[in-house]
């Protein structure tokens, strides 16, 4: 077993500390004092033997030192991927990329689907802070063929990595290529025995909704808001319910259905307020208004 992936100093110091054990008494006919610094400072690692004798003289069992490192190192990922998608919200990509730098090289992200994860944000941050599609996409497609090679029949985290490449080319007007990319996604998706984790579907209908009125194809937009809505409602989510609405919206007014544009609009500043998001309350105001106003009759 390779402790070096066990943050044991840590665990090591703080029982040590709880149990009101001097390091030179920890020590004795274990190590030197000076090795058990180096342990607690996770500098060094003890061997299995030294870790059985820590156990004895702490009063634990041996796999109590597994058990709260595995926890700890569970949490720590768990806590990182929380701050990324967090500040993905914000769209704050320097901060993520921050983030991926420091952690990339860190050996509790070497298993497959944390790097997946960790490489899928570097795709991401690639095109949003160096506007590098090229290298964008390949990252992506490298974070999916970690656990799929073959990129047949994917598993909710590749599709929602797939979706992202379709985000993509949808944000660099590739419009076409962007509803391939949806249609596959939502293909995928169907497939799947069960879903998870249902904002997966809402984002790629939203996202898919916004290319179909990108290429003119209100109605069906609208549909797909609709299914993105309906999906909210059978989930009990509100995630981009309101931005949903507002998409509506937008192709009603823009198929001149100007009554049921302005409804649907109201109703997705209205959800934002209820949200206390008023930066998107007040966007949507003036974009009804930009709407209106580029109106020819």
């Amino acid at each position: 077993m390779n402790l070096e992936y066990l943050n044991l100093g840590e665990v090591l110091n703080s029982l040590r500390v709880y149990k009101k054990i001097e390091m030179v008494d920890l020590a004795d006919n274990v190590c030197s004092v000076e090795d058990l610094i180096l342990f607690e400072k996770g500098k060094k690692y003890p061997t299995l033997e030294q870790l059985a004798s820590f156990a004895d003289k702490l009063n634990v069992e041996l796999n109590y030192f597994f058990d709260f490192s595995y926890t700890s190192h569970f949490n720590y990922v768990k806590n990182v991927f929380n701050l990324i998608d967090h500040y993905k919200k914000q769209r704050n990509y320097m901060a993520i990329s921050n983030i991926i730098k420091t952690e990339k090289k860190n050996p509790i992200f070497l298993h497959a689907s944390k790097r997946q994860y960790l490489l899928w944000h570097e795709g991401i941050c690639s095109f949003y802070l160096e506007k590098n599609k090229v290298l964008a996409i390949q990252l992506l497609r490298d974070a999916i063929k970690l656990t799929n090679p073959s990129m047949q029949n994917l598993t909710e985290s590749e599709i929602d990595i797939l979706a992202s490449i379709a985000i993509i080319e949808k944000d660099d007007n590739n419009y076409n290529d962007a509803i391939n990319l949806f249609e596959e996604a939502i293909k995928n998706i169907d497939q799947l025995p069960y879903l998870i984790d249902s904002k997966i579907r809402i984002k790629i209908l939203y996202s898919y909704a916004q290319v179909l009125t990108k290429v003119g194809e209100y109605l069906d937009s609208i549909t797909f808001c609709k299914f993105g809505i309906q999906t909210c409602i059978d989930n009990e989510v509100n995630y981009q319910f309101a931005d949903l609405h507002y998409q509506i919206g937008e192709n009603y007014i823009k198929m001149g259905n100007i009554d049921s544009g302005i409804e649907y609009m109201n109703k997705a500043s209205f959800l934002f307020e209820t949200y206390e998001d008023h930066e998107y309350a007040d966007l949507v105001k003036n974009e009804k208004k930009k709407l209106l106003g580029s109106l020819t009759y």
